[in-house]
């Protein structure tokens, strides 16, 4: 035989290496086949037992867990109100003909760089100071308008600039206060209460309710509906309460008689409170539920009233 036609002895090995592992295999079908038959004459224990041990075991790879991701969270930037505040109520009360004194050194310890007023004579402070707005303006750079109000009635607003650390633990008055003009007065959405209610179970009830409420007289548990917790007003501050007019957001509230178990309404309750000084006009939004024939008080959300107080 030519070199050309020769096989080498590696080539030769390695079909006959593949023909016996393909042999290997067929033997273990075969036998596979016969154990099975075996065990379905055996009976369906027998069986199970040999289909578990004849199926092979795959094994789910598990998959890898994200590591946790470390996220860092910047202190937030608190904003410099009280610090502004607490500024313009010392600075208003300094001059410089007097800074020495504990508010002119407190000033100008918030703000060594502003100079004090100059007085002709003794400085009249405030009767109040008050934080009205706060303005970002950039990073750790704050405008915060505060209103001074004196005794004769008269109110001024400042604007102070103020720059904050980024902890929000420190601040700083960058430069004096500037006058400026007050806010305007933000239109106002018409109230939801259009519906007249006149005397009647609602009203009784309510009048009833805050009666227990602000003078005390009762105990207010008595007109709560079930699972209703609300506490009166202790201690009581007024001697008595009169209620001045419902409205109402639903009509049902204007029914003659108490309207079918688990009818809700809200109102608006105004009222005449009195005590030792005078008399004074509030307003109480509140929501209630028939039951029983009666009406119970389940909710009190007073400061959002929208009609303007009693008139």
């Amino acid at each position: 035989m030519s070199s050309g036609m020769q096989a080498s002895p590696g080539a030769a090995a390695a079909p006959t290496a593949g023909g016996a592992r393909l042999e290997v295999m067929r033997r273990r079908v075969r036998f596979s086949r016969l154990a099975l038959w075996a065990a379905i004459a055996s009976g369906p224990i027998a069986l199970a037992v040999a289909v578990a041990s004849s199926t092979p075991t795959v094994r789910a790879a598990t998959p890898a867990q994200p590591a946790p991701s470390r996220s860092t969270t910047a202190a937030a930037e608190a904003a410099p109100a009280g610090y502004a505040q607490l500024f313009v109520s010392a600075w208003l009360r300094s001059t410089t003909s007097d800074p020495s004194s504990a508010q002119a050194r407190l000033a100008q310890s918030m703000a060594p760089s502003v100079e004090l007023p100059e007085s002709a004579g003794a400085q009249a402070g405030p009767a109040s100071v008050t934080v009205l707005r706060s303005a970002r303006r950039g990073s750790g750079v704050w405008s915060v308008t505060v209103a001074a109000q004196y005794t004769d009635g008269t109110v001024r607003y400042y604007a102070v600039p103020v720059a904050a650390g980024a902890s929000g633990t420190s601040f700083a008055v960058t430069g004096a206060p500037g006058v400026v003009a007050g806010p305007g007065r933000a239109a106002v959405a018409k109230s939801p209460y259009g519906v007249s209610v006149r005397a009647g179970d609602l009203t009784s009830a309510i009048g009833r309710f805050l009666g227990a409420y602000l003078t005390g007289a009762g105990e207010v548990e008595r007109y709560l509906a079930p699972g209703v917790k609300l506490s009166a007003v202790s201690p009581a501050p007024f001697q008595g309460a009169t209620v001045q007019r419902i409205s109402a957001a639903e009509t049902a509230a204007a029914a003659e008689r108490v309207p079918a178990d688990g009818t809700t309404v809200r109102v608006l309750a105004t009222v005449e409170a009195r005590d030792r000084g005078g008399r004074w006009p509030l307003a109480y939004e509140l929501a209630l539920k028939a039951r029983s024939g009666r009406w119970e008080i389940t909710a009190l959300e007073s400061g959002a009233a929208q009609d303007g107080g009693s008139r």
